[in-house]
């Protein structure tokens, strides 16, 4: 019976979705349901399940998203480092870590020997990737260049060329443009609160459009392939 009475106490402090954005909305206006499950996806937070599939929030859950969300607003940092810093923080047994002076991690960058080598990419590769636009040429490149490298080098074992590419790097142009547009009322205000709601809002929006674009392929390759 103290085995049942301690689970029923566990449960009745966790919290629904409901729950959280009560408490949180007041110092976050812009919480929302899809946005607490958008850091759920990220890795910000990770409610329990009950057996009906409905997320609940313990007091700790609660904690590490209000926190998530103060450092995104107050120090516009990307949630890749966020989720990081929180993991740390929960390493150290729930206490409270200053932030360093700069909490970004240092970008390692690669020349044009070790982008080649780090991809496993042929030379000819990367020339034809860079003249086409899908990656600037420069002395210094950065991860992102690294693993775009090596999707091409993955494509290309399937006949699929830097040039097949074009398409698709102007269609993310354009959904970087879209996002711009519906971000532009928040991008022309000078107030640092609005520029983080938008440097909150942004990366959702991209991942939304993401979502879209593959569920499109998906339904175009059932039909090629039924």
């Amino acid at each position: 019976m103290a085995a049942a009475a301690a689970e029923r106490g566990a449960s009745a402090v966790l919290l629904s979705i409901g729950q959280v954005l009560a408490k949180l909305t007041p110092e976050f206006p812009g919480l929302s349901s899809s946005k607490l499950r958008y850091l759920e996806e990220q890795g910000i937070v990770s409610p329990t399940r009950t057996p009906s599939g409905y997320r609940k929030f313990s007091p700790a859950d609660v904690e590490r998203v209000r926190l998530g969300l103060v450092l995104q607003r107050d120090h516009y940092l990307p949630l890749s480092v966020i989720r990081d810093h929180l993991d740390a923080v929960d390493a150290d047994g729930g206490a409270r870590m200053a932030l360093p002076a700069s909490i970004h991690p240092v970008a390692r960058t690669y020349s044009r020997a070790d982008l080649l080598a780090a991809a496993g990419a042929a030379p000819q590769l990367l020339n034809d990737a860079v003249s086409i636009g899908l990656i600037q040429a420069s002395d210094a490149y950065e991860e992102d260049a690294v693993q775009l490298l090596r999707a091409f080098v993955a494509l290309d074992r399937h006949g699929i060329e830097p040039r097949h590419l074009r398409a698709v790097k102007q269609s993310a142009d354009r959904d970087a443009d879209l996002v711009d547009q519906a971000l532009g009322s928040l991008l022309r205000r000078p107030d640092a609160r609005s520029r983080a709601r938008a440097a909150e809002l942004a990366p959702e929006l991209a991942q939304r459009l993401d979502e879209v674009r593959r569920l499109f392929v998906r339904q175009a390759l059932e039909r090629l392939l039924p």
